[in-house]
C-alpha cells in the first residue's frame, strides 16, 4: 500500500547530499519541516508517493539520506565584522557568514563595495574595528601572526613576485622562510610548477621578467600552494589577464580546488568567473552583505541588487541579439 512520506522524509528525501553541500543550508531544513512556502524560497513543494523506506532496505535509492551532514565543518567564520576608517566611515558594515570546508566562496561586488577589505580580515591585513573572525572556531585575533599567514596561500592580481629570484625559489619562498632543506624546497617547488601547467624543467631557472602575465600569474599561484595551506585567499588572480588566458586560469584553478579541496575565498568583480569557479556567491554593497546565494540562486533571484548586477554583465548578448532581430 502507497502512503505519503512525513514531512521529515520529504526534507530529507528532496535533497541529495551533494545538493546539501551546494546549499549549506542544512539546519533551516530541519527548521523548517512542514512549510510549503517560504518568502525567500528555501523549500520546494514536492509530491512523494513512494514507499517509505525501511530499516535496511538496501534497494537503490531507497536509503534516507540521514548520511547527509548535518552541519558541514566552518573553516571560516565573520561575526558581525565592521570595519571604519579614521573618518568613520563604514567599509564593513557588520557582516555575517561562514565558509565552509572545502568550499569556493566568491566575493562580488563593485569597486569599493569592501571586497578586498573582508578578505584582509581574515589573514589579519586589516583589523575589524568591532566583531570578529574565526578560523576552525578560533579568532585570528589570538592566533599568532605569522604563523597564521604563513598557514593560508594569498593570491593577487600582481603577483608579487621577487624580481631577482627564479621561479623556482619563488615558488619555495614561504618553505624557505620555514628553513625547510634546499632538497625538498626544490621538489616541493617542481611539483608545484607541473601542478600549474609550467614544465620545470622549462621554467625553473627563469626570471619573472622572462614569463608572460598567466605565467607569472601561474606561478604566484603554486607559491600560494608551497607550504600545502587549507585556505586560499585570492584578490582578483586573474583580472589583468586576457579572456583567454583568464578561461585558462580558471580551468587550472578550478581542477587544483577540486583535487585538493581547499577553502577558497575569491574577490572578483567578474559574474561568470564567479558563478564558474564558486559554490557560494556573497554580493558586498557599500560594506554590506547583500546576499549569499549558490550560483543557480543568484542567477535567478529577484532582489533589485543582483538583477543590476546580472543585467549588467549580459549587456553585450543582449544587445547584439537586438541587432539581429
Amino acid at each position: 500500500m502507497r502512503r505519503r512520506t512525513s514531512d521529515v522524509q520529504l526534507a530529507i528525501r528532496a535533497r541529495s547530499l551533494a545538493e546539501c553541500r551546494a546549499r549549506q543550508r542544512w539546519e533551516s531544513v530541519l527548521r523548517g519541516l512542514g512549510e510549503r512556502r517560504r518568502e525567500k524560497g528555501a523549500l520546494i513543494e514536492r509530491e512523494w508517493t513512494e514507499d517509505v523506506p525501511r530499516s535496511g532496505d538496501s534497494r537503490p535509492g531507497k536509503e534516507l539520506a540521514l548520511n547527509c551532514p548535518a552541519k558541514m565543518k566552518t573553516t571560516i567564520e565573520f561575526r558581525n565584522v565592521s570595519f571604519a576608517v579614521s573618518q568613520g566611515k563604514l567599509l564593513l558594515n557588520h557582516i555575517s557568514s561562514t565558509l565552509e570546508e572545502g568550499t569556493t566562496t566568491a566575493l562580488l561586488g563593485r569597486s569599493g563595495s569592501g571586497k578586498t577589505t573582508l578578505l584582509r580580515t581574515v589573514n589579519r591585513m586589516v583589523e575589524p574595528t568591532s566583531g570578529d573572525v574565526l578560523v576552525d572556531g578560533e579568532s585570528v585575533r589570538r592566533s599568532n601572526l605569522i604563523g597564521l599567514r604563513r598557514a593560508m596561500g594569498y593570491v593577487i592580481q600582481e603577483t608579487g613576485l621577487f624580481p631577482h629570484f627564479t621561479v623556482e625559489r619563488n615558488v619555495a619562498v614561504v618553505l624557505e622562510a620555514e628553513g625547510r632543506p634546499l632538497v625538498e624546497r626544490r621538489k616541493r617547488s617542481h611539483e608545484l610548477l607541473e601542478a600549474v601547467g609550467l614544465e620545470p624543467t622549462g621554467f625553473a631557472r627563469r626570471f619573472p621578467h622572462e614569463l608572460s602575465g598567466g605565467q607569472r600569474q601561474r606561478v604566484g599561484l603554486a607559491r600560494a600552494l608551497a607550504a600545502d595551506p587549507r585556505i586560499l585567499l585570492m584578490d582578483e588572480p586573474f583580472g589583468a589577464l586576457d579572456p583567454l588566458t583568464r578561461a585558462e586560469m580558471q580551468d587550472m584553478l578550478r581542477r587544483l580546488m577540486k583535487q585538493w579541496k581547499k577553502t577558497v575565498l575569491l574577490v572578483t568583480h567578474d559574474l561568470d568567473e564567479a558563478l564558474y569557479l564558486a559554490d557560494r556567491i556573497m554580493l558586498i554593497s557599500e560594506g554590506k552583505l547583500i546576499a549569499n546565494l549558490a550560483p543557480k540562486e543568484f542567477l535567478h533571484s529577484q532582489r533589485p541588487e543582483i538583477e543590476s548586477y546580472v543585467n549588467a554583465f549580459h549587456r553585450g548578448g543582449s544587445a547584439a541579439q537586438k541587432e539581429l532581430s
